[in-house]
């Protein structure tokens, strides 16, 4: 929108990609900024007793108690309007990004409303896991038909990029790839999101690779490995816009949180990330680098099953980990909060590093 005005201004150098990026970073992260305060008053205020505490973690959360949550609606918007007023308004690649944004979010929504207005501590107190599973297999399926239609032609239609320019085709089997890579990213954000400040800092390195893959893509000859995508120029945007809302969203929910994202937030950013990932064909790349999320959700998978088997052989349900997912078990440990936050971060950073490796020598 801006970009387009600023261009007929004569005002070329917002024809780059980088300050297309810079542009979208700064507006979203001072709206988060600018608008924060008042929107966690108006939370408060609307939500009276915030978000329920579930009765399977730590003793310790119960002190958090009143603290309003659903602070992914301003995220999502700081991401919306610092991506419209600056990515190229015709690019479709962009508009499916903020589609899935939007699609997770309102699902995320409807989760958090449930639990805010019912104040039911059980951890299934929102939509139950199959009615979101199955919501989330309609997105998915819009979203990867529109994915395959940005590609340009000479990638095969429903295929998946390896790496060392392997590409395979999946026909319909890409509907079922694309479930995993999407609505897995949309769950493990959404469990990762279980302590002040974690999500922001396990997603913002994450979200480097994948600037770092859009940058491959927009260039011939910068990455041998990423394949050329010229539709996911009008990508810059978003993702800049996504990296200042995220950042700015911190500011307030660092420990102590003043406001938690809930689902709205932790699964609208995980759609969002797998779309991505998706748009730029490095599916693979993105699971390395959010290899912390990946552990996370694999914990309470492992967790779960676990203690079903068990309980199905033996009639007595046994537990891997003092608690799931994986920073509960720690906080049973007594490791304290910000430690695990912290460590978990430079794992997560670790994991990045690694992505960054594959993505330039796979």
């Amino acid at each position: 929108m801006l970009t387009s005005y600023f261009l007929e201004l004569g005002w070329s150098f917002f024809a780059s990609g980088w300050m297309q990026f810079a542009a979208a970073f700064f507006v979203a992260f001072l709206i988060m900024l600018g608008c924060g305060r008042g929107f966690i008053n108006a939370m408060r205020a609307m939500q009276k007793k915030g978000q329920p505490i579930s009765e399977n973690v730590p003793q310790a959360h119960q002190k958090k108690q009143g603290t309003p949550t659903m602070g992914g609606i301003l995220i999502v918007l700081a991401i919306l309007v610092g991506s419209v007023l600056f990515m190229p308004i015709r690019n479709s690649a962009a508009w499916i990004a903020l589609a899935a944004l939007v699609m997770f979010g309102v699902l995320g929504f409807v989760d958090d409303y449930k639990k805010v207005t019912s104040q039911s501590k059980k951890a299934a107190n929102g939509l139950s896991p199959l009615t979101r599973l199955v919501i989330e297999g309609v997105f998915v399926v819009v979203l990867a038909y529109m994915i395959n239609k940005t590609m340009p032609p000479y990638i095969p239609e429903y295929s998946l990029a390896i790496g060392a320019g392997i590409i395979l085709p999946l026909g319909v089997w890409y509907y079922v790839f694309s479930y995993f890579v999407i609505c897995g990213s949309a769950n493990a954000t959404n469990i990762t999101d279980g302590l002040d400040g974690m999500l922001a800092k396990l997603y913002m390195p994450v979200l480097v690779v994948l600037i770092v893959a859009l940058y491959g893509a927009t260039r011939i000859g910068f990455m041998d490995t990423v394949m050329f995508l010229p539709e996911a120029s009008g990508l810059y945007a978003v993702l800049g816009a996504a990296l200042g809302g995220v950042l700015g969203f911190l500011w307030y929910n660092a420990k102590p949180a003043s406001i938690f994202m809930g689902d709205v937030g932790s699964l609208a950013l995980g759609g969002f990330m797998g779309t991505v990932a998706m748009l730029l064909k490095s599916e693979l790349v993105m699971g390395v680098a959010a290899g912390m999320m990946v552990l996370i959700l694999l914990s309470s998978f492992m967790q779960t099953m676990y203690f079903k088997i068990t309980r199905k052989i033996s009639g007595e349900g046994k537990r891997i980990f003092k608690c799931a997912p994986l920073h509960h078990h720690f906080e049973e440990l007594g490791w304290p909060e910000t430690k695990i936050v912290e460590r978990f971060f430079i794992v997560s950073i670790l994991f990045s590093g690694l992505a960054l490796v594959f993505l330039k020598f796979a």
